[in-house]
């Protein structure tokens, strides 16, 4: 069987991010760009099956330029057996339908029958992206799951629903499963895993919309419903105030009016 894993290249959760002066996106100069957190414990839990022999090959396939290839580099060093690099000027603008029907493509093009990513990306939070590829495909989806296994062609999943309830879900291959935090640790490369992967990436497939069957106007602003703007920084967080209303009784009772009538949270 071969699992694919959807990577995204997020920037690392301690950059510090500007918005361009026109707010149509993000400052990416200088930024450190890492593997998608939630897509790593979807990478693990494919690894994992690897190791098992329930799988035989981990195929990582994202979408962007020749920059993600330290991303897929990282994949490959903890253990994923072949990569894909979706790239085509014509992607550009691509909205979160447009970015699905690049990667179902891909899906597609893999052969493989289980698809495994993150729930979110930190960038941009939608979780749209998963469910989509689901769709496109006509694949079952589970998402939002911290327990997995499979028997045979039997996908039985566990997902936290608050309160201390667990939704237990099964469903049969092909499915698209996103995870969650909690599923597993995911592991470091290895230095073998390293040198292993400087040859593997020699082996990337990087394919185009035409390789994949789409029109350009599929993707790219040309096919996209959803236009992001605006892009600005929070405002800037008031200073602190010292209240000393006399005594404890005084401040307290000025702390609670300043609460209710400025603050307003309670």
């Amino acid at each position: 069987m071969n699992i694919a894993v959807l990577l995204k290249q997020v920037p690392d959760t301690d950059a510090r991010i500007k918005p361009t002066a026109d707010g149509s996106g993000i400052e990416t100069d200088g930024i450190k760009y890492i593997i998608n957190p939630y897509d790593e414990f979807a990478l693990e839990a494919a690894l994992q099956m690897k190791d098992a022999k329930i799988a035989k090959d981990v195929t990582v396939i994202t979408l962007g330029d020749k920059g993600t290839e330290k991303q897929i580099k990282d994949a490959l060093a903890r253990g994923a057996t072949a990569s894909v690099r979706v790239d085509d000027a014509d992607f550009a603008g691509s909205d979160s339908l447009g970015i699905a029907r690049a990667l179902a493509a891909a899906v597609s093009k893999s052969g493989a029958t289980l698809v495994l990513a993150g729930k979110q990306a930190i960038d941009g939070d939608s979780s749209q992206v998963p469910a989509m590829v689901a769709e496109l495909l006509g694949w079952a989806q589970i998402s939002v799951v911290n327990e997995l296994s499979l028997d045979g062609d039997n996908v039985t999943a566990s997902r936290v629903m608050g309160g201390g309830s667990v939704d237990v879900v099964s469903a049969k291959l092909p499915v698209v499963v996103t995870c969650e935090k909690g599923l597993n640790n995911p592991r470091f490369a290895s230095m073998k895993g390293i040198m292993m992967a400087k040859r593997a990436i020699k082996k990337l497939s990087v394919w185009s919309a035409e390789d994949l069957g789409l029109d350009a106007s599929q993707v790219g602003s040309a096919g996209a419903l959803v236009e992001e703007s605006g892009f600005s920084s929070p405002p800037a967080r008031p200073s602190g105030r010292i209240l000393d209303a006399g005594s404890p009784e005084a401040t307290v009772a000025e702390l609670v009016k300043l609460l209710r009538e400025e603050a307003k949270v309670i």
